[in-house]
């Protein structure tokens, strides 16, 4: 009789769990233990800030599996409140210390890391402060939620504006507090292009939810924050969500090799350098879908991928992790964003000669009710047109543009193929031309040279001709380019004459259709030099282009 394998999991919550569940699905036989230093072996941690935010109320549900459901569904010996303390990899075995304090060996014939990562505490004067919070467990979350509830604080501070951030400022607002979100950097969720994460922050400012940029914390006091500049705000709660570090002393103790992102550092079978363990999760270097490049992706998603496939392959599978995208997506308020693949400093630092469109949209059809805007910009690959990433704002139907362009770009297809994409319709859910297909229309024409656009990222006038297409009530309610010259679209055609044929003509109008519409027409009507701006006014005044 052969002696069943025996796969030790250190870790549980999204990656542990799921590589034990699929050992499990793979190998009936194998003895499978999994070994959580926290008292739950899986929780819904992505749930935790909806929690705080009261959205969930059943406390419950934030449990995914407890230790006696694993073992009746799975036959996996879950065993809570179990530090690991070290790896011996020439004897096979793992230290254990249980809730009684008793220390023990454990063999293994394969080990699976799925640590996780612990949120960056910076060494800030007051940090300990018992009004100073961070957020990782349901430990974490019960603290907070009892604060809020016995102290009733009215003014919470948010150390950082990346996802978590936001989700918990979200939640500080929805539990009746003034937030006011710092940021290290100029503009908030850094995966966006400042010009998006400007126009998600011009959407969702208001009096009591608000932003600091650029903007140091150096003290934390009993009733304040204060920062590098002088100055001060109040709080009476503060969240630090300033990033997180790979739990990798384990590891690194054992000799493993860490990779150049600082997490384990894994090949495609998600082994690590030893090919009897493995990692994955939070904790795994693994390598970005698009590029190819080492990457640790901080996800839950790609984390329960990951552990699939080490649990698979633990248990005597062959499968291959192709690597992450980085798709997310977070709601601010009424606000959503979403974002997979590159932005542009990612795009330009990977070696991409690339180009961006941004087009401006309905989420459904604009006569049918509750139509809201949504708001696309493409990086695509010059040359080719290949997609490279997406970043998507609006208030309805962000997930489903989001997730499709994540599947194009893993489909290596162009923005052409998203012109002709064949999408579902009905006036509820969308346009007979989805915005989809809008964002693959114009990044097209730009992509093929149909006509000549300016990026407002990058261009600045330079003694080109300012055409302004807009209605005479756009202008007066929103103001125009500096220098501009005012022709509404429908007299373009009457009044040509007022063009400089020796000038190049840069045309534009809100948001960019009517600017590609007088671009068309000019070029038929014989004008050599026209260019239209892409996004319109509205993205130019984001990017900050001078407006009168």
């Amino acid at each position: 009789m052969n002696i069943p394998r025996r796969i030790l999991v250190v870790g549980g919550v999204a990656g542990g769990a799921s590589a034990a569940a699929k050992a499990r699905r793979v190998d009936e036989h194998a003895e499978i233990h999994v070994f959580e230093r926290g008292p739950y072996i899986s929780f819904a941690n992505c749930g935790l800030p909806y929690f705080i935010a009261g959205e969930i109320t059943d406390r419950a549900k934030l449990v995914v599996m407890t230790p006696e459901a694993f073992w009746a569904r799975s036959r996996v010996h879950a065993h809570v409140q179990h530090e690991v303390l070290s790896i011996n990899r020439a004897t096979k075995t793992i230290r254990v210390k249980g809730p009684d304090g008793v220390e023990r060996d454990e063999p293994y014939d394969k080990l699976i890391l799925s640590q996780g990562a612990n949120p960056i505490v910076p060494p800030i004067p007051g940090v300990t402060l018992p009004h100073v919070f961070t957020l990782r467990d349901i430990p974490d979350m019960d603290r907070i939620v009892a604060f809020i509830n016995e102290r009733q604080p009215r003014h919470a501070v948010v150390i950082g504006g990346g996802f978590i951030g936001l989700e918990m400022a979200e939640a500080f607002h929805r539990r009746g507090m003034h937030v006011t979100v710092v940021e290290r950097l100029p503009h908030i969720l850094p995966l966006l292009d400042a010009d998006m994460a400007r126009q998600l922050q011009n959407e969702v400012r208001r009096t009591d939810f608000v932003f600091k940029p650029k903007a140091q914390a150096t003290a934390f006091t009993a009733d304040g924050v204060e920062f590098a500049d002088g100055a001060q705000l109040p709080a009476d709660l503060i969240l630090l969500s300033v990033g997180v570090r790979a739990e990798i002393e384990l590891a690194r103790e054992a000799g493993l090799e860490i990779g150049t992102t600082g997490g384990v550092k894994t090949n495609g079978r998600m082994e690590s350098s030893d090919p009897d363990i493995y990692a994955v999760g939070d904790a795994a270097e693994t390598q970005h879908a698009l590029t190819g490049a080492r990457a640790r992706i901080a996800l839950a998603g790609p984390a329960n991928r990951q552990g699939r496939i080490a649990g698979a392959n633990a248990a005597g599978a062959k499968l291959v992790y192709p690597g992450a995208l980085g798709t997310s997506i977070v709601r601010v308020r009424h606000m959503v964003a979403g974002f997979t693949g590159l932005n542009s400093e990612q795009a330009t630092k990977a070696g991409f000669s690339f180009f961006t469109s941004l087009t401006r949209d309905h989420s459904h059809a604009h006569y049918y009710p509750g139509a809201k805007p949504v708001m696309i910009k493409l990086l695509a690959e010059e040359g080719t047109g290949r997609l490279l990433g997406a970043q998507v704002l609006g208030e309805n139907g962000v997930d489903k543009r989001v997730d499709v362009l994540a599947t194009a770009i893993a489909g290596r297809m162009s923005v052409d193929d998203l012109e002709s994409l064949d999408l579902a319709y009905a006036p509820p859910f969308g346009s007979a031309n989805d915005p989809i297909n809008t964002a693959g229309f114009v990044a097209g024409h730009i992509g093929r040279g149909d006509i000549s656009t300016v990026a407002p990222e990058t261009w600045r006038p330079e003694g080109e001709f300012l055409l302004d297409v807009r209605d005479p009530d756009e202008l007066a309610e929103h103001g125009r380019l500096v220098g501009a010259v005012n022709i509404p679209l429908s007299q373009l055609r009457d009044r040509l004459t007022e063009l400089p044929q020796d000038r190049r003509i840069v045309a534009y109008c809100q948001k960019g259709q009517r600017g590609y519409l007088a671009t068309c027409a000019l070029l038929g009507q014989g004008f050599g030099k026209v260019a239209n701006l892409r996004g319109g006014f509205l993205q130019a005044k984001l990017n900050g282009l001078p407006v009168e």
